[in-house]
């Protein structure tokens, strides 16, 4: 059995600390916990690992954010992955900062990387895990937010925000989107 877990960001060292760029954070974590190392590969730095007997394949879609549905396609049918052993991680400035929320489907909400992945799928039936920014930014200005860095009191606890949000991933491919939901959400 395969997972695939995709963090959605931008690539390059210009977005690697903004708050659209967590679930490429997480993925980090995730993989330096398991000594996976990303490689560059088609559309995405990609690293494997194995968690529970199962293989768990990485990626970061090279492609940048508004174009994130080619490389989860990809690497969907690259790896044979089905649809339900598919976790895309994922900012969302409408959780408070911290907030985790696993979802089994739902709507963009309004995000390019979620929007694309959706219209290339076909579907909005994938899991997602939203990590909250929250949304301190004035009218207008949403796409100076996400693509901002985090502020010094987001940073004091990003960190451990970030190890909970592998403990999705772990209990994800481990027992499954349902139980995680039941174990996990609003923790």
């Amino acid at each position: 059995m395969s997972f695939l877990i995709v963090g959605l960001g931008n690539p390059g060292p210009k977005y690697a600390e903004t708050r659209h760029n967590i679930g490429f954070k997480v993925l980090d974590a995730f993989a330096e916990k398991r000594e996976a190392s990303f490689e560059l590969q088609r559309h995405a730095e990609l690293a494997t690992t194995r968690f529970k007997g199962k293989k768990v394949t990485l990626i970061k879609p090279t492609t940048y954010m508004n174009l994130s549905g080619k490389a989860v396609n990809y690497w969907m049918q690259a790896e044979k992955i089905p649809l339900n052993q598919v976790l895309v991680i994922t900012d969302d400035i409408a959780l408070p900062f911290g907030t985790l929320r696993l979802k089994g489907k739902g709507s963009s909400g309004g995000h390019n990387g979620l929007k694309d992945i959706e219209a290339v799928l076909g579907t909005q039936q994938y899991a997602r895990l939203r990590f909250g920014v929250g949304a301190d930014f004035a009218r207008g200005k949403q796409v100076d937010y996400v693509l901002g860095e985090w502020s010094s009191e987001e940073q004091e606890t990003l960190e451990e925000r970030i190890q909970t949000a592998t403990e999705f991933i772990k209990s994800f491919v481990g027992v499954g989107l349902n139980l995680t939901m039941t174990n996990w959400n609003n923790r």
